[in-house]
């Protein structure tokens, strides 16, 4: 048997990058940006007032508080090149600065006063400094600049971003295509009545809420009668489907009706890995078909299921997309634990902060691997590690959300 990280180590190493094509940044949310975006203009465009107020010159800012200044006309937002002259002018926030601009005033800062024959004068409250409550062009983006790093999943707020740069199109990582195959003749749909001795699938629907959140494309789902020959079908059905990622869930271990492995010679599959030392999922396999699709046999176990998609799935996908390997959150034990040495454990927990901003990790009752319901109380992964017999309160743990952030590592991009 591997170790955990071997595992994974191995999954990397054969995932193959997915490759780059133009896209519509509508449709590109929740890709990877396959190359950096550089801004192809400034933003602002140009210098706009940070506030309603009155657009100073140099010769203004001269004068002493109460002097009377001139004050002639408008300049909205919306409004094209103007030129300052001896009055001042009212300026709307987001309006271009006329030319000749030294500093903008508050509307709060200064006071109007209108003459009998209908002219204006503006009287400043307190001294105006120059530059003040101006927003600069490229102050925001600089045109030229990258804005966002290849690696970087595409979220709304970019959306945002891209609008207000003009880029419509992006070069994105094409979404990985996923199959979805449930082994077992005793599992039933939701919706179905129950009858002796069958049980309800959960190990698919999890898998179709939790895979596209991973950036994957679910293009094949369905159930597999017990027996090697109908699963060497069904993946041959996801092949010509176009998946690049396979999973079956069931038939891994050791009984009698455990035919994967058998079905995976049939397709000549490289089996990389078959049983590692980790709980839950130790019958977890791993094996690249003859078409370079991969495919991950999950225990039927639930919850050595969601850990197989959750740290091995996942991995590849991450790296098929061009992100890098997932990096865990460090997290304060907080009550001691024994365990058997030689095994990765890896717990539901829950997660908090304290008020200090230390993360603290509470490894929930309830780790055998049929149990669901401490599953949807949990928010984390708690890894324990395999060479470790007992863990005083106060260790630090690696830890992962359940669900992987979609955004988690992007490093800030300076512009």
């Amino acid at each position: 048997m591997i170790s955990f990280e071997q595992a994974l180590d191995a999954v990397r190493q054969r995932a193959r990058l997915q490759p780059a094509l133009p896209m519509a940044v509508d449709a590109a949310l929740g890709h990877v940006v396959a190359e950096a975006i550089i801004a192809p203009e400034s933003l602002p465009g140009f210098d706009n007032a940070a506030m309603d107020g009155f657009a100073l010159s140099a010769a203004h800012l001269a004068l002493p508080p109460g002097t009377s200044i001139p004050l002639q006309g408008v300049q909205a937002a919306g409004d094209g090149r103007s030129t300052l002259g001896a009055a001042a002018c009212r300026i709307m926030t987001g309006a271009r600065v006329p030319d000749g601009t030294a500093t903008v005033v508050p509307v709060e800062d200064a006071s109007v006063h209108q003459s009998p024959d209908g002219t204006q004068s503006l009287v400043l409250n307190t001294p105006a400094g120059e530059g003040m409550h101006i927003r600069r062009a490229g102050e925001d983006v600089r045109a030229g600049s990258c804005v966002l790093s290849a690696g970087t999943r595409l979220l709304p707020q970019h959306r945002m971003l891209f609008a207000a740069l003009g880029i419509s199109q992006v070069s994105v990582h094409a979404s990985v295509t996923v199959a979805v195959l449930c082994t077992g003749a005793e599992l039933v749909d939701a919706a179905a009545p129950l009858v002796d001795g069958h049980i309800r699938n959960s190990n698919g629907p999890y898998l179709c809420a939790a895979l596209p959140a991973m950036g994957a494309a679910i293009a094949l789902y369905r159930s597999v009668p017990d027996s090697a020959a109908a699963y060497v079908d069904a993946v041959r059905e996801a092949e010509r489907a176009g998946c690049r990622i396979i999973i079956s869930t069931g038939a891994v271990s050791m009984g009698v009706h455990d035919f994967v492995p058998e079905a995976l010679r049939v397709l000549g599959a490289e089996t990389v890995f078959h049983k590692m030392q980790m709980r839950p999922g130790k019958p977890n396999l791993f094996a690249v078909l003859p078409s370079g699709a991969l495919l991950f046999g999950l225990p039927g176990n639930p919850m050595s299921c969601a850990v197989g998609a959750r740290f091995f799935v996942q991995a590849a996908l991450r790296h098929m997309q061009g992100l890098p390997p997932e990096p865990p959150l460090r997290a304060v034990l907080q009550a001691p634990l024994r365990k058997k040495p030689g095994w990765t454990l890896i717990q539901k927990a829950w997660l908090a902060a304290t008020m200090e901003a230390q993360l603290q990790v509470q490894v929930l009752d309830g780790q055998e691997s049929f149990r669901i319901h401490p599953f949807a109380q949990a928010n984390a992964w708690a890894v324990l590690p395999e060479s470790e017999a007992e863990l005083a309160a106060g260790t630090l743990l690696d830890c992962y959300p359940l669900q992987p952030f979609p955004e988690w590592p992007c490093a800030p991009t300076s512009a």
